[in-house]
């Protein structure tokens, strides 16, 4: 009986053992952090910005230790700007990479799309370039919201558009060019919102369809209505077709859009017709703080741009950031279980240092938007790059910002 007993309690032991080995080896499993976004066709100047801004990241924190022990890794799908392929894209990550977490979503259509499938699977998302002011409102009617982001929605931007083209620079008549896009309509909604708060109706308002390359219709209309300026909500190769069509019409009026006129693929097919083509953005390429000195430095070491220029600074910026938000998050809540990461997302404790700013406290239960009213500047297309078009803007750059809860734009969405 004794040699018996002895020998079970051996075998107990040695399955013990086994055991908490193979728990240890499932702790030092890497954390899988889905990244989705166009990194092919017309939005991928957009998209492989992004993902380069969350590699760097990435890389950065896996260097440092990783999260809770783990190393990241991230699970890239190119969605090429379809929302069909978006849908696909995170059903395979919910049901076969098993993320934690995923970030990205350059378009808003594909956004609007595919991320109900996490929301269903109580999995985190966090937009870190879609701008439709709907996204992180999609499920207010539901208990929980897994939708975040930290880019400056449209109820942001089409007041700020419109506050430069009315406002400082004191045009009367403005037309509006939109593609007809999720994004483009949505954006030109909001436009036409901003510009009735200022009494202002435009004097022509066209669409125009993705890889159209002849504006010319939209433009003599424009035109023969008196506008004094474009407004525009569309990405770059459309936006550069606007250019080219009003260089050779001989019409030059000014060009004020969303973020995307920073596009390289905007500025580079534009050419001279770009110049001086306003937007709002939330990271223009000049090492204003050391946080960006060093984020420039390390991202063009790492990805090499043509011309020392990343292809869309706001992408890289953002992605950047979006990794280190949720790293925090989860050391937050010590875990990676996605109802725990959202509650830690809503309340997180101590400031994330990013590009785009120091985000403190930049979520709440309510509000799943981390960029405020406060946080973009406008930029200017100058010799084939973005600058800061004001003074007052490179002052503001400079300081160290921090999340306005009062800075909610004109145009804040409410439901």
């Amino acid at each position: 009986m004794t040699i018996r007993f002895a020998k079970l309690t051996s075998q107990i032991a040695l399955a013990s053992a086994l055991l908490s080995m193979s728990g240890l080896a499932s702790a030092a499993d890497p954390i899988k952090i889905g990244v989705s976004g166009p990194f092919t066709g017309g939005s991928s100047s957009m998209g492989v910005s992004m993902r380069d801004g969350v590699r760097l990241a990435v890389d950065e924190i896996n260097k440092s230790g990783g999260v809770l022990g783990r190393q990241l890794q991230i699970i890239e799908r190119d969605d090429e700007a379809k929302n069909e392929r978006g849908v696909q894209i995170a059903q395979e990550m919910i049901n076969k990479e098993k993320v934690a977490a995923t970030v990205g979503f350059i378009n808003s259509g594909v956004a609007l799309a595919a991320q109900r499938f996490y929301q269903e699977a109580k999995i985190p998302v966090m937009n870190n370039v879609a701008t439709a002011s709907v996204i992180t409102h999609q499920f207010d009617d539901q208990p929980e919201n897994y939708i975040f982001r930290n880019a400056a929605h449209d109820s942001i931007q089409a007041p700020m558009m419109v506050e430069e083209a009315i406002t400082r620079r004191n045009f009367k008549k403005v037309a509006i060019l939109a593609d007809s896009t999720n994004y483009g309509q949505l954006g030109r909604a909001d436009l036409e919102k901003a510009l009735e708060l200022k009494g202002i109706k435009p004097v022509a308002v066209e669409k125009f369809n993705i890889k159209d390359v002849d504006m010319t219709p939209q433009l003599l209309k424009a035109k023969a209505a008196g506008a004094e300026a474009v407004l525009t909500y569309a990405i770059g190769p459309e936006l550069a077709q606007i250019a080219n069509g009003m260089t050779k019409l001989g019409w030059k009026v000014p060009m004020v859009g969303s973020w995307t006129l920073s596009m390289a693929n905007f500025i580079d097919n534009a050419g001279p017709g770009g110049e001086g083509a306003r937007m709002p953005q939330t990271f223009i390429q000049e090492p204003t703080t050391p946080k960006r000195q060093s984020f420039i430095i390390a991202y063009l070491k790492t990805f090499n741009p043509k011309n020392a220029r990343i292809d869309s600074p706001v992408s890289a910026a953002q992605g950047y950031d979006s990794v280190y938000l949720l790293a925090a998050a989860m050391k937050q809540a010590n875990s990676v279980d996605g109802p725990k990461i959202k509650a830690a997302l809503e309340d997180l404790k101590a400031p994330v240092d990013g590009v785009v700013t120091t985000y403190n406290k930049p979520f709440t239960v309510k509000d799943h938007d981390a960029i405020t009213a406060n946080i973009p500047v406008i930029g200017e297309v100058k010799g084939q790059r973005v600058v800061y078009a004001y003074e007052a803007d490179l002052k503001k750059a400079s300081e160290v910002r921090v999340k306005d809860v009062n800075a909610k734009g004109a145009l804040a969405v409410k439901k």
